[in-house]
């Protein structure tokens, strides 16, 4: 009889996916022995609500496809996407929850730490382990009240998708920050240029 199996949810916004992200989640697979991780791509960040600036999710979610394309272990996913409206994790969780699989939601520090204020806290910690990914020597973050996680440590990059968009807009360098894929996707599909 198989064994259970252990699933990374990493949500994101994705705009756009870059090389942190990537390093993020093989960590994540590696240190937790994760069968897959899935890129849940939010369809409307409820963070972000009333961001106008926000890509198309169908856009974002073909990024990440673009570069996850044969990578194993490594899978986007279009569940929020497609469900519509604003995205909770609470509502994800609960739709990939199965009696031989167990959930680990991946986060980085300052998302984790938000925890408790998530729409449906409490289904969220009842639905998934936490995995929270921190520089190296940052084992010791500490959970908010009631929470717990494990820390894993992978090398981070000082990346930020908003820092992406901007060298996008103005036509500076993205090589090696961003996956070719995306570079091409961006280009073909004429993402984040500025207005003129």
């Amino acid at each position: 009889m198989p064994g259970r199996e252990r699933w990374g949810i990493f949500g994101g916004t994705f705009d756009p996916p870059h090389i942190g992200h990537l390093v993020a989640a093989q960590a994540v697979r590696y240190e937790l022995d994760l069968d897959r991780v899935l890129f849940v791509v939010a369809n409307l960040p409820w963070q972000k609500a009333g961001d106008g600036s926000i890509t198309p999710s169908h856009h974002r979610f073909g990024m990440v496809d673009a570069i996850l394309s044969g990578v194993e272990g490594l899978e986007a996913c279009d569940i929020e996407v497609l469900r519509g409206g604003d995205s909770y994790m609470a509502d994800t969780l609960a739709e990939l929850e199965a009696p031989d699989r167990d959930l680990f939601l991946v986060l980085g520090s300052d998302a984790a730490q938000g925890l408790p204020t998530w729409n449906r806290p409490d289904e969220v910690r009842r639905c998934a382990e936490i995995a929270v990914v921190g520089r190296p020597g940052s084992a010791h973050l500490a959970p908010p009240h009631g929470w717990t996680w494990r820390v894993v440590e992978c090398p981070l990059l000082d990346l930020s998708s908003t820092e992406l968009r901007a060298r996008f807009a103005k036509g500076a360098p993205v090589e090696f920050l961003v996956p070719d894929a995306v570079i091409e996707y961006v280009n073909h599909h004429d993402l984040y240029r500025q207005a003129d």
